[in-house]
């Protein structure tokens, strides 16, 4: 089973999913970061601004962030290596690391289109 990490840039929130104008980007990864978790998938996500510690333990996003500053983050880990920088996943990825149907991300995200977030 795959283990991917997500080193997120400080966020407002643990999902970032929050405030007057929220990025549908945001709203996507969370999403299926939850549908991953609730399939028993080994994922975690990492917030800088709540869990620096998090940042400080991974020695290779230590040095990432020692290289490029915070303008690396996102920095997405799969199975212990440093596999994307500066921005999410895309469902497409997530499907190959993880091995379930892009469909599935599809079908997640589309439930999602039509709720109203406050």
């Amino acid at each position: 089973m795959a283990s991917i990490r997500i080193y997120d840039p400080a966020l407002c929130c643990p999902t970032g999913v929050c405030g007057p104008s929220v990025d549908p980007e945001l709203t996507r990864i969370a999403t299926s970061v939850f549908m991953l978790e609730k399939k028993g998938m080994d994922i975690k996500r990492y917030n800088l601004s709540s869990e620096p510690q998090a940042f400080i333990d991974e020695a290779k996003i230590g040095a990432l962030l020692n290289e490029k500053g915070t303008e690396a983050l996102p920095a997405i880990m799969l199975n212990g290596d440093v596999v994307k920088v500066g921005s999410y996943p895309t469902n497409e990825e997530l499907a190959k690391w993880t091995g379930i149907a892009i469909e599935e991300f599809t079908k997640t995200s589309d439930k999602i289109k039509g709720i109203k977030l406050l």
